[in-house]
């Protein structure tokens, strides 16, 4: 029988990566990591969901201030941006919980391996010049920054950016141009409004937020413009030149048509991500893409070749870092023969704005197409009691749950603090809860959780405060 360097050889540090390292350890298998960043915790908590959201955090008590929102409460101040101590509180949350991962490596005894990590064999790779063999390997290499043809990102002049420059910008520019109306482009668009930037939106499509509930999309066009953003939507950038510190894009219709120019300060480039397979060496050990360039699973997570298993961006599914935990979870638990199942139906998702946006199951329009007969509950934030004293008005709280069973088939939320609250809706799938569930469940009051309550009451045509 073959004798191999540990158990479990991991690639890749981030969310789902870290967590299949950590529990694999956890299962009494010998396990290490390739990673080649100074830091471990791979785009999420280096340059994605971690500093975007201490960003957003700031720049909110910034325009509280500013915008006359902490007056409302007797609160007076006349703030002033201090830029570079907002970056480094960001700078100061991504080192500790970079540094909290390499703590829990060490003490659950996983390895880390520096370096770049390339397949020799099924299990054998060579990370940073050193080879490493392992029974079973785990690729959690994630994604990047999907580049737009014919624009050219440099983060280091700070005029044409990605989602990682956007987090890096040394002062606040005048007119920012957004490309793209998805959740990245949309955060990081909000944090420099907030900061003083006329920020402008161009999306492709006819509606922001791309796979969101129909009325959603639509409630966040309206809370976007309302905030202050001129959102251009069907329309395509088609070139951006830069001369000096200044840019500007060429637009056009995305139905064809006249094109426009439009100058700004900086361009962040947000359309998407894509996974990272490149230089992964996959055509040594006869492993195929998707057309999607996604690596396919079965859903054990294995590979189609023997010992080598797959999680998080680099498979099909939507790019998450919670999505690649819970695999990172159940792979691990797969690989020490135990059973790790993720239940895919079941993944929420957050827009970090504010107010937040989140959304967990299917779209009115997706219970639809699935033949689903459906009932809609909804409840606005207008009238919940706790959004009304903290002066939270946006938003609503919308149910889809099957017109015969009652069970509830998607949970849809606008409200400041919608991405806590999706959390009680997620749980109530996984249970196969109904609407009357939620709505005889006792929630406390005053929260914002009772308008999700309402909601629930809401499909049955009897909520209280509406």
């Amino acid at each position: 029988m073959a004798e191999y360097d540990y158990d479990v050889l991991v690639i890749g540090s981030g969310p789902g990566g870290y967590v299949a390292a950590i529990r694999a350890a956890q299962l009494g298998l010998k396990t290490a990591c390739a990673e080649s960043r100074e830091t471990l915790g791979g785009t999420c908590l280096n340059v994605g969901c971690i500093p975007s959201k201490a960003m957003l955090h700031a720049s909110e008590y910034f325009e509280a201030a500013a915008g006359g929102a902490m007056a409302k409460l007797g609160v007076e101040v006349t703030p002033k941006l201090n830029l570079g101590a907002m970056h480094g509180q960001r700078l100061d949350a991504v080192k500790q919980l970079t540094g909290g991962i390499e703590y829990l490596f060490k003490k659950n005894k996983v390895t880390w391996v520096k370096g770049l990590a390339k397949f020799q064999n099924a299990h054998t790779v060579d990370v940073g010049g050193q080879t490493v063999t392992a029974k079973n390997v785990v690729i959690a290499t994630g994604s990047s920054v999907t580049p737009l043809p014919g624009v050219e990102v440099d983060n280091s002049k700070g005029v044409v950016v990605d989602s990682t420059g956007a987090l890096e910008l040394a002062s606040v520019p005048k007119k920012m141009v957004v490309i793209g109306g998805g959740v990245i482009g949309l955060e990081l668009g909000s944090v420099w409004r907030r900061l003083g930037s006329e920020v402008t939106v161009v999306e492709f499509l006819d509606q922001l937020l791309p796979g969101m509930d129909g009325e959603v999309r639509k409630e966040a066009a309206k809370l976007f413009k309302k905030q202050g953003m001129d959102l251009r939507l069907s329309t395509k950038v088609t070139g951006v030149t830069v001369k000096g510190k200044k840019a500007t894009l060429t637009l056009e219709p995305s139905a064809g048509g006249a094109s426009e120019t439009l100058e700004a300060d900086c361009v962040l480039v947000s359309i998407g991500r894509r996974p990272n397979t490149e230089g992964l060496g996959l055509e040594a050990i006869g492993l195929e893409l998707n057309k999607r360039g996604q690596i396919e699973t079965d859903p054990d997570f294995r590979t189609k070749v023997d010992g080598v298993w797959a999680i998080g961006d680099v498979i099909p599914g939507p790019m998450l870092a919670h999505k690649a935990e819970d695999e990172g979870i159940a792979v691990a638990e797969n690989i020490a023969g135990q059973t790790g199942i993720v239940n895919h139906a079941v993944i929420p998702s957050v827009v970090y704005t504010m107010p937040e946006i989140a959304g967990v199951g299917l779209t009115e329009e997706q219970a639809k197409e699935a033949g689903h007969e459906v009932k809609i509950g909804k409840f606005p934030m207008l009238a919940n009691s706790r959004a009304k004293t903290n002066h939270e008005p946006d938003g609503f709280v919308k149910v889809v749950a099957d017109a015969k069973t009652d069970r509830v088939l998607g949970v849809w939320i606008i409200a400041s603090v919608a991405g806590t609250m999706i959390a009680q809706a997620a749980q109530a799938m996984e249970f196969g809860a109904t609407s009357e569930d939620i709505a005889y469940t006792c929630h406390a009051h005053p929260t914002h959780s009772e308008a999700l309550k309402e909601a629930a009451m809401a499909v049955q045509g009897k909520p209280i405060h509406i």
